[in-house]
């Protein structure tokens, strides 16, 4: 009964608030969804990570161990991924990026400060900055064709995340009224990226979805295999490896269902993915905590 409620308290939340993004769009009220996500990916986001990265607690080595183990990780997943869908024979600029990048932002962020407290934060902007650096690279490869390296250095996340780790090497720190300054306005990206998520579900379909239940529970085993296969060759233990584990499961993210929009990819389809990935999370995620604390 304990582990129900501890396991309770960290995902009660995080699905609290998304669930108060959900009811406001379902009561009629105005939410700009692009400004709000640009307000958190430009500015609030950033300073989430480099604070994170800046007062990490963690050495470098174990956070360059964690890098490799995470982008090795990727990198499995996108070939089970692979292997997958050409057995399926499904379209693979439709389901490839989506099967392989989860919501690391708006949902591995939150709970791995919920599971772990500040200890978790760390290796969670560590494994999200991976996953962004290639999602924007190979990933909108993936789904348009073409490269994306330009955007990837346009991108305010790419500069904090280098800031960051030029800080944490070198060991500097920003004088304490910035470094309070930039902790405040990163407080906002948690809350802002969860009541997003509420909202674009709100504002999602969710066809085929048969499909995408087998589909979501197949991305979230072969998350799961492919962090602990990364974690045991780069000897990951403890809370970064937990922390590996929990970013890999988590669902298909919103930004899958923005680049098939944009490239022509089969959006329904993602759109479904999102949906039903993400209620799937609901009972697949607090399990996963559950045998992670």
């Amino acid at each position: 009964m304990a582990l129900i409620a501890t396991v309770a308290g960290i995902v009660a939340p995080v699905f609290l608030l998304a669930a108060v993004g959900f009811g406001w769009v379902r009561l009629g009220f105005e939410y700009r969804l692009e400004f709000v996500t640009r307000l958190a990916m430009s500015l609030a986001v950033p300073c989430l990570i480099f604070v994170a990265l800046m007062n990490t607690q963690m050495g470098r080595e174990d956070l360059s161990a964690l890098a490799v183990a995470a982008a090795l990780a990727y990198g499995v997943m996108s070939v089970g991924v692979w292997v997958l869908l050409r057995l399926a024979g499904l379209d693979m600029r439709s389901y490839l990026a989506p099967l392989i990048f989860g919501n690391t932002g708006n949902l591995g962020l939150p709970l791995a400060i919920f599971a772990f407290g500040e200890a978790g934060l760390s290796p969670a902007v560590v494994v999200f900055s991976v996953m962004a650096i290639y999602n924007f690279t190979a990933g909108i490869w993936m789904v348009s064709g073409a490269g994306a390296l330009g955007k990837v250095l346009r991108e305010p996340i790419a500069w904090a995340t280098l800031l960051g780790g030029v800080f944490l090497w070198n060991g500097w720190r920003t004088p304490d009224w910035l470094t309070s300054a930039i902790e405040l306005i990163g407080q906002m990206a948690i809350p802002m990226m969860l009541i997003t998520l509420g909202v674009s579900m709100a504002r999602l379909a969710a066809p085929r979805i048969g499909r995408a239940v087998v589909l979501s529970l197949l991305k979230a085993v072969l998350g799961l295999g492919a962090a602990l296969a990364a974690g045991l060759v780069l000897g990951l233990s403890g809370v970064p490896l937990a922390v590996l584990v929990l970013q890999m499961m988590t669902p298909v993210a919103v930004t899958s269902y923005l680049l098939a929009e944009k490239y022509g990819a089969d959006s329904g389809a993602v759109a479904g993915l999102v949906v039903v990935s993400t209620l799937l999370s609901v009972a697949i995620l607090p399990i996963t905590i559950a045998f992670l604390l």
